[in-house]
């Protein structure tokens, strides 16, 4: 049984790439925090940690509800967001601020790196006896958080990913060739694997989809992209930027030694994978319309791409993780798939170390056994996710008899 809590301010903040949906979040836990006497003041952190040690706060309470509302539905982190992991000073520093402001309940809304941050800002409170809830609000379109089926942020950027190659594989159509999308993921190909939503018809793109849960071979992936196009004359591609070689090193790594606050080395700053991989076909093939593409953060933030089903459970789980806070209960939220043909989901509080640092992978049962594409398993896994997309026409191609 929770111990009973007096009560005192709550500091919300964001963190890591931003969403489509991750102001959904943001602002279900304003809502949702404003019917409990135990929250008094509400402080939004402006650019995460960064705004704590700043002292840098806006007081959500006294936003309108039809500003919260509007703000709700725009894209990107509304207050702002950061990439850094506070040092042992750093965290010393932020419990004086959060103490000096009466602050009890802290929110995090982030990926793993986030959930790490909440994780040792949380240690640090129960070392130094001081009395506060923190609390990880799941986010990211990656969607490789541990303990979770999938995670908010991921539907609309793959809604966006799909619906984007949609396009490509028309303009392929039209005009042959080959064309390379290089998409967002540094250790899992969720997002990637997602442009397979894309596919209407038998002959529609991408054709082939590259992922970093199996090892990119240079030569296998020349000889796949000439067997498709001796057959269909063009072909379409997906590849995360996080492909690796036979070793496990990022294929990107040799184009940048550029790492964030984390230690990450920066894959999405750059065309040079997608130009690296144009090189390889027009090397090693006569095919000369070679083309490639970098979608990079338009990816996160587009606007008017949104799933719904992602915007119902952004919100849903901050508020859920307000009503767990509010019984003084520190950890992370999890969203959970209902077992059964019609899709549901159940929101889980588990530990804030089992979802900080490390990641989760694309199953095995995603992926083709050549590993150079998807299976139904994952349509299946990602169709709920995204929603309803847009119903591509062809011709039925009736030819019209020659005049002689």
């Amino acid at each position: 049984m929770a111990d009973e809590k007096t009560g005192g301010n709550m500091v919300i903040a964001q963190s890591g790439g931003p969403t489509m949906v991750i102001n959904q979040s943001l602002v279900g836990a304003v809502l949702e925090a404003k019917k409990h006497k135990e929250i008094k003041g509400i402080y939004g952190a402006r650019h995460g940690i960064e705004g704590v040690l700043r002292e840098d706060f806006i007081d959500l309470r006294k936003e309108r509800p039809a500003t919260l509302e509007q703000v709700a539905n725009t894209p990107s982190s509304a207050l702002g967001s950061v990439r850094k992991k506070p040092t042992p000073e750093d965290c010393k520093q932020i419990f004086q601020v959060l103490r000096r402001y009466d602050v009890r309940y802290f929110f995090y809304i982030g990926g793993n790196d986030s959930a790490d941050t909440a994780h040792i800002i949380h240690e640090q409170a129960v070392k130094g006896h001081y009395d506060l809830t923190c609390f990880h609000i799941c986010k990211t379109i990656d969607n490789d958080l541990r303990e979770n089926d999938h995670t908010p942020g991921f539907g609309s950027g793959a809604r966006f990913v799909a619906q984007a190659f949609m396009g490509d594989n028309l303009d392929n159509r039209a005009l042959l060739g080959v064309k390379i999308n290089v998409i967002m993921g540094r250790h899992a190909g969720f997002l990637t694997a997602s442009a397979a939503l894309a596919r209407q018809y038998a002959d529609d793109g991408p054709h082939l989809i590259y992922l970093p849960e199996r090892p990119f071979h240079v030569d296998h992936f020349v000889q796949d992209v000439k067997a498709v196009y001796e057959k269909l004359g063009r072909c379409v591609v997906a590849v995360s930027e996080g492909i690796s070689d036979a070793k496990g090193t990022p294929i990107a790594a040799a184009f940048t030694n550029e790492v964030d606050a984390h230690g990450n080395v920066q894959l999405s700053g750059t065309g040079a994978l997608g130009d690296c991989l144009v090189n390889l076909i027009k090397g090693k093939s006569n095919i000369t319309r070679v083309r490639a593409d970098t979608f990079g953060y338009l990816q996160r933030s587009f606007a008017g791409l949104v799933s719904p089903v992602d915007a119902r459970e952004a919100r849903a789980s901050a508020i859920f993780a307000v009503k767990t806070a509010v019984q003084n209960i520190s950890g992370s939220v999890a969203i959970k798939r209902q077992p059964g043909k019609k899709y549901g989901v159940t929101y889980e509080c588990v530990p804030l170390a089992s979802v900080a640092k490390e990641t989760r992978h694309m199953p095995d049962k995603f992926i083709t056994p050549a590993g150079n594409d998807v299976t139904r398993a994952f349509i299946e896994y990602a169709q709920p996710l995204v929603g309803p997309l847009p119903k591509m026409g062809r011709f039925r191609c009736i030819p019209v008899k020659k005049v002689i």
